[in-house]
C-alpha cells in the first residue's frame, strides 16, 4: 500500500477544510471496509485519509414524525438492530443484515456502500425502494440528492471535490405500507449479487389494491436503478398475480447487464423478473402485517 497520511477531524467544518483544501487527493473514511482494500490493490491512492467515523452529526440514527434519518457512519448492525427500521424500513434491515459477515457489519456503512457506487450494491435498492434522500455538504453548503440519481456509474457518483455525504432521510412510513430487499447470489453468503432487488409497497385498507409502490434493482446495469415504470403502473391495481408479472415485465425491460463469472445476460434478465415478483410477494405481505419468514442472503 502507498504511504499516506491519515487525519480524524473532530468537525464536520474541520473534515470539510481538509476535503477542500486537498481538492480531491484526500479520501473520508467511514468503516473502510471498500476503501482500504482498494487502496491495497492501487485503485485508489489518495494523499489523506480523513476519518469520519467520529463525527457526531454522521452518526444520526434516529426516526421521528419526519421519517428516518441514518447517519453516513452508520455501521449496518445498528441499523438493523434499530427497532423503526424493523418495523417501518424492514427492506433496510434485510440488506444490512447480508452486507459481508458479521465483523464486516460492525464497521460497513450504508453511506460508504452508496459512495462506492457498485452496481451490486445490497444496500442501494432498499434506500431506492424506501425514498431516500442523500445529504452532501460542501464549500457551497448543503444540497439533497434523491439516491436513484446518486451514483453516474461503476465506482462513480456525483460527489464533487470537497463534498461530504453526510446523511440519508427517508420519509415516514404510511399505514399499509411494508418493504423486502433479496438478492440472487451464486453461493450461500458473502457473494455478489447477480441480481437484487429492492420493492416497497402501500395497499388500501382492504390489502387487496396498490396505492403506490417502488422498486429498485441492482447489478442489473451500470448503476443501480430504479424502476419508475413497473413501480407507477402498479397504482390503483388489484393486488395479484397479473399486476406482479406486469411489474416484473416492466423491470425486465429496463435491465441491461453484463455476461460474467457469476451469470450470462439472459439470466440476469431472467432472474430480475422473478426476484421483482418474489420481493413484491413479500413486501405486500408485510403491509398485511402477515407473517412473514425470510432467511437473509437466501
Amino acid at each position: 500500500m502507498h504511504a499516506f497520511d491519515y487525519l480524524a477531524p473532530t468537525s464536520v467544518a474541520e473534515a470539510l477544510e481538509l476535503m477542500a483544501k486537498h481538492n480531491g487527493t484526500a479520501r473520508p473514511l467511514a468503516g473502510g471496509t471498500d476503501l482500504i482494500d482498494q487502496m491495497r490493490v492501487g485503485r485508489h491512492t489518495p494523499e489523506l485519509v480523513i476519518d469520519v467515523k467520529k463525527l457526531r452529526e454522521l452518526n444520526v440514527l434516529s426516526e421521528s414524525v419526519d421519517g428516518l434519518h441514518i447517519g453516513a457512519a452508520v455501521p449496518c448492525y445498528q441499523i438493523y438492530g434499530f427497532d423503526a427500521v424493523n418495523s417501518q424500513y424492514s427492506a433496510l434491515a434485510d440488506s444490512c443484515h447480508i452486507i459481508g459477515g458479521i465483523q464486516i457489519q460492525s464497521r460497513a456503512t450504508i453511506g460508504g456502500n452508496l459512495c462506492n457506487s457498485g452496481p451490486a450494491a445490497d444496500s442501494t435498492p432498499a434506500m431506492i425502494a424506501l425514498d431516500g434522500v442523500c445529504v452532501i455538504a460542501g464549500p457551497g453548503g448543503t444540497r439533497e440528492v434523491p439516491v436513484e440519481s446518486f451514483c453516474t456509474g461503476p465506482g462513480k457518483n456525483i460527489l464533487q471535490p470537497g463534498e461530504l455525504l453526510m446523511e440519508v432521510r427517508f420519509p415516514p412510513r404510511s399505514t399499509h405500507s411494508g418493504s423486502h430487499y433479496r438478492r440472487m447470489i451464486p453461493r450461500n453468503e458473502m457473494d455478489i449479487a447477480i441480481v437484487g432487488v429492492g420493492a416497497s409497497v402501500v395497499l388500501d385498507e382492504s390489502g387487496k389494491r396498490f396505492v403506490s409502490a417502488r422498486i429498485g434493482l441492482g447489478a442489473i446495469a451500470p448503476t443501480p436503478l430504479y424502476a419508475q415504470a413497473a413501480s407507477e403502473l402498479l397504482a390503483g391495481k388489484p393486488v395479484n398475480d397479473e399486476s406482479l408479472e406486469l411489474a416484473a415485465a416492466a423491470a425486465r425491460e429496463i435491465a441491461s447487464p453484463i455476461t460474467d463469472m457469476r451469470g450470462t445476460r439472459a439470466y440476469r434478465i431472467h432472474v430480475t423478473g422473478v426476484l421483482v415478483r418474489r420481493v413484491l410477494q413479500a413486501a405486500i405481505s408485510r403491509a398485511r402485517g402477515e407473517e412473514f419468514t425470510y432467511c437473509h442472503g437466501r
